[in-house]
């Protein structure tokens, strides 16, 4: 069989832009694992969203049920529940230890790197440990005045159980 030569060429992960949006969803993870949640959305566009949905393949995120369909609002009042007064979500917050890898880039240019990546995390909640595990969408705007300004404008996580039921987090993945 020939081989392909219409195919575009894969984006190596050398790509300067690439590794400043894997530099990015690197400091995401480890910003939601010390629950700062604050500081967790503030790497948000005010566009921007944050999205879990049940349908494992469905792209049409405003029309179809959503575990977490946010916006600039919702995610303010999510990290408002997480981190002010006395929410079961705040005070009986599991303690969570994530690793996001096996990165492929999407495509990238100088405004935007799309990304997917395996995330897996660990859990831990009153003796249990749970794991929750998907492949999560970064689209990254990157700022032209370099890494501190870029800013994710979509968060997309598929859990691989998404169409089961799923127990009460008490944490953001």
């Amino acid at each position: 069989m020939p081989e392909r030569t219409d195919a575009p060429a894969p984006i190596p992960m050398t790509d300067p832009r690439v590794t400043r949006a894997v530099e990015l969803v690197w400091r995401e993870a480890e910003l939601l694992d010390r629950k700062d949640y604050v500081t967790w959305n503030e790497l948000f566009t005010d566009d921007g969203l944050y999205v879990i949905p049940v349908d494992p393949t469905g792209d049409d995120f405003a029309d179809t049920l959503n575990m977490v369909y946010d916006d600039a609002r919702m995610r303010r009042m999510r990290v408002t529940r997480m981190t002010e007064g006395y929410a079961i979500a705040a005070v009986d917050a599991a303690r969570t230890v994530r690793t996001v890898s096996r990165f492929v880039p999407q495509s990238a240019s100088d405004e935007e790197v799309v990304l997917r990546s395996a995330q897996i995390l660990i859990a831990y909640k009153r003796g249990n440990h749970d794991i929750w595990a998907g492949e999560v969408l970064h689209r990254i705007r990157l700022s032209p005045e370099g890494p501190g300004g870029d800013r994710i404008t979509r968060k997309v996580v598929r859990l691989v159980d998404s169409e089961e039921a799923v127990p009460a987090a008490g944490f953001l993945l």
